[in-house]
């Protein structure tokens, strides 16, 4: 078997960072048609292409990326040695993109990531946006996964897979008061001003489903589609409000809030939406393997 030429991995490192073949040639002092037949080489090498072509400018691959994060080792461990004589230590670090529905609970994204927080073998990159945004990330490339909490129809042509990790539970909390009686569920929401989360949430579907069973329409004091907002609301206002329980932990630890009402019919999922790929990131698959729920859990 051949061994990889390493003047060929980092030519190609040169093209993955410019995006640019005239740049990279530009910047590595060789001629364009000479780089393009490195590449080439390289690409035969492993087996794989590593770039698609778009016009005037290169994506790479899922090969490519992998290739990337490995070019970066290898060429980093020159930079160890040097370290290492001087002195000082240097260590590769593997890496984890992680985009989030920015409506998410902050809490249960650092409960997830937990593990590998303060980890001195793991850059972890989080990003957030709308689903819509981050899943053009995660089919570009620049995402390993993202954290959302609806799941994604099955399509079998966008080979996007939405994975349960959590069920949480869902309470209806507010402040502590002298005298307070307990909550009658659910006749007292037909007179108690209530917070609840937006109509496009699971949660809410079903509470809504609850309530027209027993023929009680609340009187909503806010509707909010942002976990953190919620968690606000809930907090300064003292308004009883629906949420999952995960995300004013803080709250109900410290007694500034309380739970009025426990909701066992009701749980806020959270999902891994991930896509097929020919080399997944082990980093993910450790994490969502340590998180997924066990059968009948």
């Amino acid at each position: 078997m051949a061994e990889l030429n390493y003047h060929h991995l980092r030519y190609f490192w040169a093209i993955a960072e410019e995006r640019s073949l005239t740049r990279a040639a530009r910047r590595l002092h060789v001629s364009q048609s000479a780089l393009s037949i490195q590449l080439r080489k390289l690409e035969e090498r492993l087996g794989h292409p590593l770039f698609v072509r778009e016009k005037r400018q290169l994506t790479l691959t899922e090969a490519g990326r992998i290739a990337l994060e490995h070019a970066r080792s290898i060429f980093h461990a020159g930079d160890e040695l040097v370290a290492a004589l001087q002195g000082r230590r240097a260590s590769a670090r593997s890496v984890l993109r992680v985009g989030a529905v920015a409506t998410l609970s902050r809490n249960w994204q650092l409960e997830l990531l937990r593990p590998l927080l303060g980890r001195e073998d793991v850059d972890l990159v989080l990003r957030s946006g709308t689903l819509r945004e981050l899943l053009v990330q995660l089919g570009a490339h620049g995402l390993d996964v993202v954290l959302s909490n609806l799941p994604l129809p099955r399509d079998a042509e966008n080979r996007l897979h939405s994975l349960l990790l959590d069920r949480e539970p869902v309470g209806l909390v507010g402040r502590r008061a002298r005298g307070q009686r307990p909550l009658r569920f659910p006749q007292d929401l037909a007179t108690t001003p209530v917070v609840l989360p937006s109509l496009q949430s699971e949660m809410r579907a079903a509470f809504d489903r609850l309530l027209e069973d027993a023929g009680i329409r609340p009187v909503i004091l806010a509707e909010v589609d942002d976990m953190a907002m919620l968690r606000l609301i809930a907090r300064e206002s003292g308004a009883l409000t629906l949420v999952p329980l995960v995300v004013v932990q803080d709250e109900l630890r410290g007694g500034r809030l309380v739970e009025r009402h426990r909701l066992p019919q009701l749980t806020e999922n959270f999902y891994a939406i991930t896509t097929s790929r020919r080399f997944p990131n082990p980093l993910l698959r450790d994490l969502l393997d340590r998180r997924r729920p066990r059968p009948g859990g």
